[in-house]
């Protein structure tokens, strides 16, 4: 498959593969102007119903390093722990599903990427579309047989903060915020302080997204970019969020659209750069 997706039909096709491992990653983030706390899993959905012979991620607990202030992915041991134990080994190709408009998946996706493992798609339209069509679900937690999973580091999907910062007297690296506008603005923040990165571009992960909760169509995501200023074909592009969450969601649009190996995560985002006084940063639109 060279998509990062997989259509609701196809993930219905192969429920029975040995070689397939569905991962739940249900939950969701709330506007940062909404009362606390914003982040949380849906881990009770899971044990209702879910999609028949998944497992179960947390996206704030299990990928995450402890006590990261900005929730960077976790360090390479925990990580391969906690996909030995959910059978995930090379020759394991891995969906993942959330009810989020898929920016927990895509986070997933992206960490399992980071770490070498390549075979990992997103379910388009996620459980939405899956319950919506009246797909299979069910309450059985699947008895995973232990597998052995090697991490190897790929740097070249991450970027930290001192090589964005050395990138503003270049210019040599398209900065994408797909925060809101708000948040862009510095009219609302996660972080102690507002605005955006000096030079990036606005494309909200928001108009990315169709109304069934699928991506939108290629022809559709080329005109957002194109409103937006993205280079789909920038040599250097480095997404943002506030985490590192929804900006991967931006980078597999970037992907559909046919960008190619030019595309990177700024893992810290504005919990890290906007929680920094030392860093430059602008307001506005």
């Amino acid at each position: 498959m060279d998509s990062p997706l997989v259509t609701t039909a196809w993930l219905e096709d192969h429920l029975e593969d040995s070689h397939i491992r569905i991962i739940d990653m249900r939950g969701g983030v709330l506007p940062p102007t909404a009362p606390p706390p914003h982040y949380f899993t849906d881990r009770a959905g899971y044990l209702e119903a879910h999609i028949p012979g998944a497992v179960f991620v947390d996206w704030q607990v299990d990928i995450v390093e402890p006590g990261s202030p900005s929730n960077d992915v976790a360090a390479p041991g925990p990580f391969a722990e906690l996909m030995g134990r959910l059978g995930v080994d090379e020759s394991m190709t891995v969906v993942i599903y959330d009810n989020a408009a898929s920016m927990l998946a895509c986070r997933l996706r992206w960490a399992l990427r980071y770490y070498g493992h390549e075979a990992v798609h997103v379910l388009d339209g996620g459980w939405q579309k899956w319950v919506a069509e009246g797909r299979p679900v069910n309450a059985y937690i699947p008895a995973i047989a232990p597998r052995s999973f090697q991490p190897r580091v790929n740097n070249q999907i991450r970027v930290t903060a001192e090589e964005i910062l050395a990138s503003l007297e270049t210019g040599n690296m398209q900065v994408v915020d797909v925060r809101s506008p708000a948040e862009f603005a510095g009219e609302a923040s996660r972080a102690q302080y507002g605005g955006h990165i000096p030079s990036a571009l606005s494309l909200p992960r928001s108009r990315l997204v169709a109304d069934d909760l699928t991506l939108k169509p290629t022809p559709d995501l080329m005109q957002e970019f194109s409103d937006a200023r993205v280079d789909v074909a920038a040599k250097d592009t480095v997404l943002y969020c506030n985490s590192g969450v929804s900006a991967t969601y931006g980078m597999l649009a970037l992907e559909v659209a046919g960008a190619g190996n030019n595309l990177r995560i700024y893992d810290g985002s504005w919990k890290e750069w906007g929680n920094d006084a030392s860093k430059p940063k602008a307001t506005g639109v």
